[in-house]
């Protein structure tokens, strides 16, 4: 065999890079799968909506409004604090927007008291608390 043959010889490197792309797509293809399988492309797409809520403390309670942000479902909000105690959002309608007001009355003076907005994950995800204030004393 001559020398210079060996240095023009290219026919291994096809096979070689063949072998490394497809154990690349292996890679890949397994990790997507794998993520949806067990569920965690789920919990990367439902996260917290963005939305700017007041808070018009009273004697007995507290009104909060949706001052702006994205519109939220009903159904997927609470509103808790410790004279009021978990419960669903009196908003009136199913679809919360800008401008609507919850009225929100506790057990007593709720003076002290941190009031938070809650946030249910309809996919069963979780909650999160997207606005809070606590009333003053």
């Amino acid at each position: 065999m001559q020398l210079k043959e060996l240095f023009t010889d290219e026919s291994a490197v096809s096979p070689v890079i063949g072998v490394i792309l497809m154990v690349a797509i292996t890679v890949i293809l397994a990790a997507v799968i794998g993520t949806f399988v067990l569920g965690l492309g789920d919990q990367v797409s439902e996260s917290a909506p963005q939305a700017s809520m007041s808070f018009e403390f009273n004697d007995t309670g507290v009104n909060i409004t949706h001052e702006g942000g994205e519109t939220l479902e009903k159904s997927n909000l609470n509103v808790s604090s410790e004279s009021i105690g978990p419960e669903e959002a009196n908003f009136p309608d199913s679809s919360v927007t800008a401008g609507d007001t919850a009225p929100h009355n506790g057990s007593g003076d709720i003076g002290g008291e941190t009031v938070r907005v809650v946030w249910i994950n309809p996919a069963g995800g979780g909650t999160n608390t997207i606005a809070r204030a606590t009333a003053p004393q």
